[in-house]
């Protein structure tokens, strides 16, 4: 027998090239999950964003105040002005009529179903301390992502404070079963390293609207992306039916990356999940994230304690208003506390939780932070006091999600705005 000739792919290499898409449009067509994984990403580079799909997965359409979302069929005039497009939709004919025209357009068409069709190919990519890595390996995305991980494995192995490589078994990587993952505030840098790797090492991954939402876009394309957001008075998928997918997927023999925001065990249901799979005989590891109530005011230079200022914190979901029946908050105990109160999941009974507290005694003056889209590039700071809080949330337009600091502290913080 011979030697064996190796199939050479007689393509040549692509050119690498890192584009800068800050302001300039961008045309997404498809709202699936695909796109769920890319437009974070682009989103994050500065694009103008225009996704084109009749529908878009929840994920996506709670994305819609900071992209331009066309709920209907591509057009061929969508190409126009376009710096970049993407054809992501589950129809060949269209995303080949998507590539054609940007094809004429001279523009770069990426075709998430046929690569060889394209004129450009998405990188495995990821960034750490200022670094930016891409990996194309010759249309293989699995090799593409393991190279890439090993370049910011390396890169972290660099750094002098680095804690080590934590084997498979310490992170719950590599086993079937369910991984919680807590990812953080937001900022994609702000997971562990431990949740990352969990991440990246699943076979499914079921993810909240919240999660750190440009981790997908490092996902291999192999892996299953499960979208089970949580829209502010839109749709939402109930904790039974994500008990019930980890669960089923886990069964499976398959590696379930449950990955949500912040930490699991805060306000996160995370707990619930870990019940619905010790119950079924799934195992269940969870790696806990950086906590929201702590790390966004932390990030904006807001402390939430204070030496001589506050002894104590009291973290609380607003996501009930006082006197709910519901309800599981003594308010009028809270306020007759002297140290820092965090809400969150509380923009919308934010007014009402004010009252309550005022009648409760707590001064009108009392500072008040509105942390706003904490650690993501939206992120602004929102300042009032406890008896200005309700008309201040309506001239801001602050929306959800949001983190409210009321107390002393705040005034620490911000000097120049309160005595």
């Amino acid at each position: 027998m011979g030697p064996v000739t190796p199939d050479l792919d007689p393509t040549p290499p692509p050119y690498l090239v890192g584009l800068r898409l800050q302001g300039r449009r961008v045309l997404v067509v498809g709202g699936g999950g695909v796109a769920q994984r890319r437009v974070p990403q682009l989103l994050a580079a500065g694009a103008d964003v225009l996704l084109v799909s009749p529908e878009v997965t929840p994920a996506l359409e709670g994305l819609a105040g900071e992209l331009t979302w066309a709920p209907r069929p591509f057009e061929d005039a969508d190409v126009d002005d376009a710096w970049y497009v993407l054809a992501a939709t589950d129809d060949p004919a269209v995303n080949a009529r998507v590539a054609e025209l940007a094809e004429g357009a001279r523009v770069f068409c990426v075709r998430a179903d046929d690569a060889r069709a394209a004129t450009a190919w998405t990188p495995a990519t990821g960034r750490h301390d200022g670094v930016s890595v891409a990996v194309l390996a010759n249309r293989d995305p699995r090799l593409s992502a393991a190279v890439r991980d090993d370049v910011l494995d390396a890169l972290r192995a660099r750094r002098p404070d680095d804690t080590g490589d934590l084997g498979e078994d310490e992170a719950g990587v590599g086993v079937p079963g369910v991984t919680l993952v807590g990812g953080g505030p937001g900022d994609p840098e702000l997971i562990t390293l431990a949740g990352r790797r969990a991440l990246m090492a699943a076979d499914v991954v079921v993810a909240d609207r919240l999660a750190p939402r440009e981790l997908l876009g490092e996902l291999s394309p192999d892996v299953e992306l499960i979208d089970v957001a949580k829209l502010p008075r839109g749709r939402s998928t109930s904790q039974e039916e994500i008990n019930r997918v980890i669960v089923e997927k886990a069964r499976q023999g398959l590696r379930v990356a449950r990955f949500k925001g912040g930490d699991s065990f805060v306000f996160g249901r995370g707990y619930e999940e870990v019940l619905a799979c010790r119950e079924a005989g799934i195992p269940v590891t969870v790696v806990p994230g950086v906590t929201s109530p702590i790390a966004v005011p932390g990030v904006t230079g807001l402390p939430v304690t204070h030496r001589g200022v506050a002894h104590e914190v009291t973290i609380v979901s607003g996501h009930l208003p006082p006197g709910h029946p519901e309800s599981l908050t003594r308010w009028e105990a809270l306020a007759g506390l002297r140290g820092t109160l965090v809400l969150m999941m509380a923009v919308e009974n934010a007014p009402r939780i004010a009252e309550v507290l005022l009648a409760g005694g707590r001064d009108a003056a009392t500072p008040v932070a509105v942390v706003c889209d904490g650690t993501m590039p939206g992120e602004r700071t929102v300042l009032a006091t406890l008896g200005t809080l309700a008309e201040e949330l309506l001239a801001q337009q602050v929306r959800p999600p949001a983190i409210i600091v009321i107390g002393e502290v705040v005034a620490v913080a911000h000097p120049e705005r309160f005595a």
